[in-house]
């Protein structure tokens, strides 16, 4: 019997068969994703900066589109804020340089001071600059 499973064990080692962890760059994606959820959610207008393109194109749910300093401003000026935030069921796919991420946007929101329970779903479009994962693209839309 214990030949049976170490013959089991080379044919799935050689047939590419295995449970394979994340590759190292989906890792860093998701490092980024989760560092920029924890920006919003505590207004870290530093690290929006860092990890947010100059080009940023980003959509609500409602449809309103606004470029990376709208999109600052909005939470610099307390007109969206969370009081909890998390992104689940997260998915990222890898093209390169470019990185598709979806993910389930689960937050307690406060919009222009009224609290505001939000479920919707999110496509992100991120992509590495100078070493560095940059959100050049999000658009959120409801499930």
């Amino acid at each position: 019997m214990q030949k049976v499973k170490v013959l089991i064990g080379f044919l799935c080692l050689f047939t590419g068969y295995v449970a394979a962890a994340p590759a190292p760059a989906e890792k860093e994606v998701a490092q980024a994703v989760d560092q920029l959820t924890q920006a919003m959610l505590h207004l870290d207008l530093k690290q929006l900066h860092a990890l947010t393109s100059d080009k940023l194109t980003y959509g609500h749910s409602s449809g309103k589109v606004q470029n990376k300093a709208q999109f600052i401003a909005d939470l610099e000026t307390h007109t969206s804020a969370f009081k909890t935030l998390e992104m689940q069921n997260q998915t990222v796919t890898l093209q390169g340089d470019t990185a598709l991420v979806r993910n389930h946007f689960h937050a307690l929101a406060v919009n222009s001071g009224v609290e505001v329970p939000t479920d919707i779903d999110n496509f992100q479009v991120w992509q590495k600059q100078k070493g560095k994962w940059l959100l050049i693209g999000r658009q959120a839309y409801k499930y």
